[in-house]
């Protein structure tokens, strides 16, 4: 039943344990703000070593999840399967094949019919909500003005490459790359910082909320910290490279690099092979600063909703499509199955949230979708495969999944089940096999210690299990893009 056809004398208590909104502006707003590839640990309230005092704040203020988890992606750009998800409510392989349906319209003539469904904007929109998007859309499945009633600036993919930050100069003191350079565009094309831009229409948009009749679902999203990793130099001076740390498990190289397609990638060439210490420092450097940076706009945005005096009534939800190596394991980018790189930061904050309340339960960022709509009293659509974590925010009985799967293409698997984590390199074969709990940074490959056999057996079990819940059927068969078919390398 949609929101319009609900009479409500009052505020009332809804069976999930939050307020059930009356009809009219007093249902609650829901602030949706996302980042692209940050790493949970690149936040001050998690390693002390990012200036990040807002979105501390926001995590004082609220919920953070220690483990927060993107599905992966089926190319190299995981942006657009995170976002996918994010829009449609569909697992990684479902939208996968919509993916794959409308590129195909480009080609076969005449063009199919395909039904990309609903969206998460016009479920909202649908209850009688206003909707507002800006910043990075990044999916092909919908238009953005199709499926928002207002759209701001719509970003592509990425700030435009330059050929000098591929080739900079890695010896120290030499650098030919200075992120504040305008000329050089990227985040800085139009004159104006991409995040400032952002920062500026985020604030527009509030400004003229309460004026509305409506609540409203608005979505910001940052292109940022993304590279090319610019920002001004003020920001870049507040992390002199002596302070900056190296990874504990930094590696020259990734001993897999080649066979798990991570060589190749364009954001590993973000630094020298093999990697130095030095060159992990200024792209860490560049990185802090950009996400101090968006921090700053991310802080405007939210006086601004306090000054509109509708903070009370409003969620607030943070968080990154997918996370980001940037040194650690001797990778730069995401296309792994590392913590560093499925995992991003997640925080609610708003009308009965717990604050400062810490959740270790693994949950897939995605679930925001379907909490969100729990939160506004909205039926979740049958297509929506995620799952809602209102309960674990109220207090209420929650089950936990008893895995959590993800994939990168037809090379790279992983489950986590308990303390365990197994990795599957099918291009190899070969499996990695950590403890979580005992080694977080995942440094001691225990595969090949006969005491965890029957673990790895287990955990193949659970991953194939995994593979055939959400359709995954890239592994086989295998013929990837070469003349003659591979052989059948699923996990046995």
């Amino acid at each position: 039943m949609k929101w319009k056809e609900k009479v409500y004398l009052g505020v009332v208590l809804s069976v999930t344990g939050l307020p059930c909104w009356a009809t009219g502006p007093s249902r609650p707003n829901i602030l949706f703000i996302l980042a692209d590839d940050l790493c949970y640990e690149a936040l001050g309230c998690v390693n002390g070593e990012v200036q990040t005092p807002n979105l501390d704040r926001l995590a004082d203020e609220g919920v953070m999840f220690s483990h927060a988890y993107n599905m992966g992606g089926w190319d190299g750009a995981l942006c657009a399967a995170s976002r996918a998800m994010f829009n449609t409510g569909r697992s990684l392989w479902h939208n996968f094949k919509l993916d794959r349906a409308v590129r195909s319209r480009k080609w076969l003539n005449p063009p199919p019919e395909v039904d990309t469904g609903t969206t998460w904007s016009q479920w909202f929109s649908a209850a009688g909500y206003h909707t507002y998007f800006a910043g990075k859309w990044h999916t092909i499945l919908h238009d953005a003005e199709n499926v928002f009633d207002e759209v701001g600036i719509i970003r592509p993919g990425m700030p435009n490459q330059t050929k000098e930050r591929y080739e900079r100069n890695w010896e120290p003191g030499c650098s030919d790359w200075e992120p504040w350079d305008k000329s050089k565009g990227g985040f800085w094309q139009g004159g104006q910082h991409w995040s400032e831009v952002l920062r500026d229409e985020a604030m527009a948009y509030l400004r003229k909320a309460p004026q509305r009749s409506k609540p409203f679902f608005a979505y910001i999203s940052f292109n940022a910290p993304h590279d090319p990793k610019q920002a001004p130099k003020e920001y870049i001076d507040r992390y002199p490279l002596e302070a900056i740390k190296v990874p504990e498990n930094f590696l020259p190289e990734y001993p897999y690099a080649r066979e798990i397609q991570s060589r190749n990638i364009r954001g590993e060439r973000l630094a020298p092979f093999p990697r130095t210490e030095y060159s992990i420092k200024v792209n860490r450097q560049e990185y802090y600063a950009l996400i101090t940076h968006m921090d700053d706009q991310i802080g405007a945005i939210l006086a601004e909703l306090d000054k509109t005096g509708m903070r009370d009534n409003t969620y607030i939800i943070f968080t990154a499509d997918h996370g980001l190596a940037l040194g650690h394991h001797g990778m730069m980018a995401k296309q792994n199955m590392y913590e560093h790189s499925l995992c991003a930061p997640l925080m609610v904050s708003g009308p009965g949230i717990p604050k400062g309340k810490r959740f270790d339960e693994r949950i897939y960022i995605q679930d925001i979708v379907p909490t969100t709509l729990d939160i506004a009293d909205i039926p979740i659509p049958e297509q929506v495969e995620f799952k809602s974590f209102l309960p674990l925010l109220n207090g209420g009985e929650y089950h936990e999944r008893e895995a959590i799967y993800a994939a990168y293409k037809d090379v790279q698997r992983a489950v986590i089940v308990e303390d365990f984590k197994l990795i599957y390199y099918a291009d190899i074969p070969l499996y990695r096999l950590f403890n979580l709990k005992n080694d977080p940074y995942e440094m001691n490959d225990l595969a090949g210690n006969p005491e965890y056999a029957g673990k790895i057996e287990e955990l193949k079990r659970v991953m194939l299990r995994e593979m055939s819940r959400y359709d995954d059927e890239q592994l086989t068969p295998r013929r990837h893009y070469r003349k003659e078919p591979k052989p059948d390398t699923t996990p046995k």
